[in-house]
């Protein structure tokens, strides 16, 4: 009976389901979304040739640093940058009023677009029609709401960007003229991975995306029944891995009732900000809350120096 018990406890999909359903009656959702697309992002970009750690996505959105890698003369296959903002854009049109509101907080403080089109600009003209048509297909309905459904998705996802000539690229800028890029590799699996999150929301597996939930693995298994197992594993790590994350950040955040501040005071909602984006620079708090840069100074240095825990292991101060 304790066998069956535990069986249960681990079960990949009910691991997603808990997850799933938390975040609904949580008070902390908007700030596990925020953390969630920085683990989403990470993980695309390791897919996709460019390692990085979420620590380093957090040091350019603070504004401490350039977008990871691109000051470090690597010749990547493709801009973290991009890939931000091709993660980013992924959720432009969905409709749950608390992943909106994290996601205009986020482009608040970084403009994604303005970074992609200054970081890697070409990398848009490459990638940007691709991800367009993976994003449509992955929206179609699917016959049947289970992860073989999705498994086959993701093969027919994965041919569809193999089609596609490997040559160099015609593309015409605005003001006329034919430019012609060099050609990039086949290996485009990361732009599957992107629309992940996406096709288990539209399958049902969740009720509102879930931006970590990019298990696609660098190279493809050889079948669908394969790559079914293998989802099925990586869902389940990444569930009980969010549920620990979102008890952590439940946490941090109960600690902010201690802060001793008036009821129309600011500081909890920059403690907030500061759980999901650590090292926030005065400029960009100022932009959040809408105060003078003065405020904003004024409001981070009436905050504890001490870091609530969720950060410290971000940057490995513990």
């Amino acid at each position: 009976m304790q066998e069956i018990v535990d069986r249960r406890a681990n079960d990949p999909m009910l691991l997603l389901g808990r997850l799933d359903g938390r975040l609904h009656h949580s008070t902390s959702a908007d700030i596990f979304l925020a953390r969630s697309r920085l683990h989403g992002a990470a993980a695309l970009a390791g897919l996709a040739g460019v390692p990085i750690a979420v620590g380093d996505l957090q040091d350019w959105i603070a504004g401490r640093s350039a977008p990871p890698r691109a000051s470090e003369g690597l010749n990547d296959p493709i801009s973290v940058a991009s890939i931000f903002h091709l993660a980013l854009s992924r959720d432009e049109d969905v409709r749950d009023p608390v992943g909106r509101a994290s996601l205009n907080a986020l482009r608040t403080i970084l403009d994604d677009r303005a970074e992609a089109e200054r970081y890697g600009g070409d990398d848009l003209a490459h990638f940007g029609p691709l991800w367009r048509q993976v994003k449509s297909a992955a929206d179609a309905p699917f016959p049947v709401a289970d992860l073989r459904s999705i498994a086959e998705r993701v093969f027919a996802l994965a041919e569809m960007t193999e089609r596609l000539p490997v040559g160099a690229s015609e593309v015409v800028a605005i003001d006329g003229r034919s430019l012609e890029l060099p050609p990039r590799c086949r290996d485009r699996n990361w732009l599957v991975a992107t629309a992940l999150p996406r096709m288990l929301y539209r399958a049902g597996f969740t009720s509102r995306i879930i931006p970590s939930l990019v298990p696609l693995p660098k190279f493809m298994p050889p079948s669908p029944a394969a790559l079914t197992g293998f989802l099925a594993k990586e869902i389940g790590q990444i569930s009980a891995a969010g549920l620990r994350e979102l008890s952590a950040i439940e946490h941090d955040v109960a600690k902010l009732t201690n802060l001793g501040a008036t009821q129309r005071s600011r500081l909890p909602l920059l403690g907030r900000l500061l759980i999901a984006y650590p090292g926030l620079q005065a400029s960009s708090v100022s932009k959040l809350l809408s105060v003078t840069p003065q405020g904003a100074r004024k409001l981070l240095a009436a905050l504890p120096t001490e870091p609530p825990h969720v950060c410290r292991r971000l940057f490995g101060l513990s």
